[in-house]
């Protein structure tokens, strides 16, 4: 392979991988798009009231809005330690 196929097979590579990242990221907007304004203080809020019990980090919680033509759905993930740190 000589050395300017080496560099076109290479940015193609790169290019490919740019590609993806952008779909990666323009899903991601347009999932958050439709998302209530509230949720990141409902995060926030709902982190503030596990950390009395228990020590979390910061995104030990992910809240997830899902709305369809019929329905919507709020889901709330938390991380809980292993060994929780307060109260033991």
């Amino acid at each position: 392979m000589s050395l300017l196929d080496y560099f076109k097979s290479s940015k193609a590579s790169s290019a490919s991988l740019a590609k993806e990242r952008l779909q990666i990221l323009v899903a991601h907007e347009r999932s958050s798009r439709n998302q209530p304004s509230y949720l990141p203080q409902l995060q926030q809020e709902l982190l503030e009231v596990i950390r009395k019990y228990i020590t979390v980090e910061q995104d030990a919680i992910s809240v997830n809005f899902e709305q369809n033509d019929t329905q919507e759905t709020l889901e709330l993930n938390i991380v809980l330690p292993d060994h929780p740190s307060k109260f033991s």
